[in-house]
């Protein structure tokens, strides 16, 4: 019988999931960052905590923030698209970039920042899924600094087939299964970070408080979803109203100005049909 197992892009559980095991983390990040493990000496979780409001969405962040060396590194996950997320991740950036700039310290001693942006929706339109952005001079692409890396991974264009080979491939179909039986195939890649993931997230999908949590905060996200939609709805209709009501207003002054119009005409060619001059007319008309 095949299990119900947790989805660890669902932002509560991929943070427990990349929390609970600093092996699982370590590897995660380097191959998503493209460092080797070795090169990882230490990483050091800024926000480990999930704040029980942070459940339904009242409060507090489910990204996961970190020093990774000495980078500042964070990773969000983002279920739906609201529509201004290249705006939103570069802000996100500058924040985190320059929060780290503490009194007496100096320019050069900003960290190199980057930002992991795990989507589940299309965000650019090309067949990549990975896209990473720096600050890039528009002719000779020369870099003008490496502290600035933003990254996007689109969970929709990643295909279900499996390369133990690609381990970057690996972490985002981990993250972005929903079956037993996806969790099954990657645990046959023989990966052992990949295996002892997919051991958390059986292990998590057992836990009834775990379960319980998810359950809510997929339901807060659903109701937010509704919420959003209900309310564009309401927006829509209501500008197709006030449309409709403006519509008529200049629909009856156009037919007002049409109308006097119409009747100066008139009365201006009955003058002339008596003999006055257009000088005259325009005098008595106040044209």
């Amino acid at each position: 019988m095949a299990r119900n197992v947790l989805k660890a892009k669902l932002d509560i559980i991929f943070k427990k999931l990349f929390t609970s095991d600093n092996t699982v983390l370590t590897s995660f990040i380097g191959d998503i960052l493209d460092i080797p493990k070795e090169e990882i000496k230490k990483i050091d979780i800024i926000n480990p905590n999930i704040l029980p409001s942070a459940v339904d969405g009242k409060q507090g962040q489910l990204d996961l923030k970190m020093y990774v060396n000495d980078k500042v590194v964070n990773v969000e996950i983002q279920l739906r698209d609201e529509g201004n997320f290249k705006d939103r991740s570069v802000y996100y950036w500058s924040k985190m970039y320059t929060d780290e700039l503490k009194r007496g310290q100096q320019y050069e001693d900003l960290k190199q920042t980057i930002t992991i942006n795990i989507l589940n929706f299309n965000l650019f339109e090309c067949e990549e899924a990975y896209s990473s952005f720096k600050l890039l001079e528009t002719t000779r692409h020369e870099v003008l600094t490496d502290k600035c890396s933003i990254l996007f991974f689109e969970l929709t264009k990643v295909n279900n087939k499996i390369d133990s080979n690609d381990r970057k491939k690996l972490w985002l179909q981990l993250i972005n299964a929903e079956t037993e039986e996806e969790l099954e195939m990657l645990n046959e890649t023989g990966v052992p970070e990949i295996q002892k993931a997919v051991v958390i997230l059986h292990e998590m999908s057992l836990d009834e408080e775990v379960r319980e949590m998810a359950r809510l905060r997929e339901k807060w996200i659903l109701d937010e979803a509704s919420a959003l939609g209900n309310a564009e709805k309401r927006g829509i209709e209501k500008g197709r109203k006030e449309g409709r009501e403006e519509g008529r207003e200049e629909g009856r002054e156009e037919g007002r100005k049409e109308g006097i119009e119409t009747g100066l005409n008139v009365a201006a060619q009955k003058m002339r049909d008596s003999g006055m001059t257009e000088e005259q007319i325009q005098k008595i008309l106040n044209l």
